[in-house]
């Protein structure tokens, strides 16, 4: 499992992870992109547990994703009735990437984006925009932009479908598709195609 591993995480990071699996041993299975998560873990009926993680991810956000789902492993074999993201699964995440944050395993630039995600991780990366943007430094050029990213007014495609930006509410922002005039909300994270900007 390591050697497979190996060719999608950073190389000093090889050894710390070979470690934890060995104490925690799970089945892992590298799956072709979903545009809804970067991994997750599966308990089935049969009673076998197994992590996937997407193959397109760039090395630190693969590893930092590795990490996450083995934290669910480690907190679902200590406690199996806790919340998905609690504290339990927070403290363990925190715990087991520690040793990950050197830079000779992450770039310098991202170690203190990723040390103050830490303090309080959340559900998904992508929740926190300075780190979903920082790692996405890392990615090889897609052509793709962040919502947030986008000027007010900007016209981008999403899913073969043509939209333009609007207002912010909150966190996300509200976009009108431009066929059928409908509303809806983007969490500003999302990866889009920019066609032109308009205002």
């Amino acid at each position: 499992m390591i050697e497979l591993l190996s060719k999608y995480i950073p190389k000093n990071s090889v050894n710390l992870v070979k470690e934890i699996l060995t104490n925690h041993p799970i089945h892992i299975k590298i799956v072709n992109n979903r545009v809804t998560k970067h991994g997750d873990f599966k308990r089935f009926k049969d009673g076998s547990l197994q992590i996937t993680i997407n193959n397109n991810l760039n090395e630190y956000q693969f590893l930092l994703t590795l990490i996450h789902e083995i934290a669910h492993f480690i907190t679902y074999k200590q406690s199996k009735r806790v919340k998905p993201h609690g504290i339990e699964w927070k403290l363990n995440f925190q715990h087991l990437m520690l040793p990950f944050l050197q830079p000779t395993i992450y770039p310098e630039k991202l170690l203190p984006v990723i040390a103050n995600y830490l303090k309080n991780p959340k559900a998904s990366t992508g929740s926190d925009v300075n780190l979903t943007f920082a790692l996405k430094q890392y990615d090889e050029m897609s052509g793709k932009s962040f919502i947030f990213e986008l000027a007010h007014g900007s016209v981008f495609t999403f899913n073969n479908k043509a939209f333009k930006k609007g207002n912010k509410r909150r966190t996300r922002f509200e976009c009108v598709e431009i066929n059928s005039r409908k509303r809806y909300l983007f969490n500003q994270n999302a990866e889009v195609n920019l066609l032109k900007h308009d205002e």
